[in-house]
């Protein structure tokens, strides 16, 4: 029963943030479109690149859409709600989340097309920058619940969430989230001004149903996982615990989906210097924050 509630709010979730995402390029709200949107592409000739790699063009979509589905099974919902319990459940997030570089450069590989190889190669140079500001915030956030368990890190937050006691990770950690999900302003991957949907633009039909399913799971994951680590997951007064974390997630996910819209997009050389001049040293600096309140600070 647990592993259908997770799917069926993971549903529902891409659902919504589908309908937020159109809303938000198109202006109109509405919960039919992306059900017909979806409906279209189920519908549409899938059409194979000439020259493509085979193997990797149909392996790209359904190896990004397991690692989202991967990731997923360590956030918990509530208590009792959580598909696996891992003892590195946090550590387990980031390595799931690994392959969607995987997955990036093999759909910009396997079609053998100009704008989807340098929208796959784009994203590598992302990865590069965002990789140390995943793991260093997660470390900070594990020093404090003196566990990597996912269900320890939200009972640590019991009397302050972690956005209050460590900001800077929590902005550090969002930065990263929107950079490893393509999202604006590091959309460099599937620019559609200069690539015209980049890692995106030699799928069709099914196969592009696939990939942008995967990417909204994507997006609701890293949320559901900024809910975790910053944001006390499903505490919370009135409410159940399950309420209380998919209201916080949902909110996080449309947060990333429409405030990274009004930023500028960043090439991927200057989020590179960026992140390793400016991000990873204030990621040491939260560390040491954190290290030194819970050495002076009793528990």
């Amino acid at each position: 029963m647990t592993i259908v509630a997770i799917l069926a709010a993971l549903i529902a979730g891409a659902w919504l943030l589908a309908a937020v995402e159109s809303w938000v390029t198109h202006g109109r709200f509405s919960l039919t479109r992306p059900l017909i949107a979806a409906l279209a592409l189920a519908g549409r000739e899938s059409i194979v690149p000439r020259k493509s790699d085979r193997l990797f063009f149909e392996a790209a979509p359904v190896l990004l859409l397991v690692a989202g589905l991967l990731a997923a099974a360590v956030i918990p919902l509530a208590p009792g709600l959580i598909i696996v319990d891992l003892a590195t459940g946090a550590l387990f997030v980031n390595a799931a989340l690994a392959y969607v570089l995987v997955a990036l450069i093999m759909a910009g590989w396997g079609p053998d097309g100009a704008y989807a190889m340098i929208g796959g190669w784009r994203f590598l140079g992302q990865f590069v920058g965002y990789s140390m500001l995943i793991v260093m915030p997660i470390t900070a956030v594990a020093m404090r619940a003196e566990s990597l368990s996912t269900l320890r890190i939200v009972a640590s937050q019991a009397a302050l969430w972690n956005i209050a006691y460590q900001p800077l990770g929590f902005v550090l950690f969002v930065a990263a989230a929107l950079a490893l999900s393509w999202l604006p302003p590091f959309d460099l991957p599937a620019a559609a001004g200069d690539l015209a949907g980049g890692v995106e633009t030699e799928y069709t039909g099914v196969r592009l149903l696939i990939l942008r399913l995967a990417r909204m799971i994507i997006v609701l994951v890293l949320a559901a996982a900024v809910t975790i680590f910053y944001l006390g997951g499903w505490l919370g007064p009135w409410l159940p615990g399950w309420a209380w974390s998919g209201l916080k997630t949902v909110v996080v996910a449309v947060g990333m989906l429409t405030l990274g819209r009004r930023l500028p997009r960043i090439r991927e050389a200057r989020f590179l210097e960026l992140c390793w001049k400016l991000g990873v040293p204030l990621a040491l600096v939260n560390i040491l924050f954190v290290g030194v309140i819970a050495l002076v600070v009793p528990t």
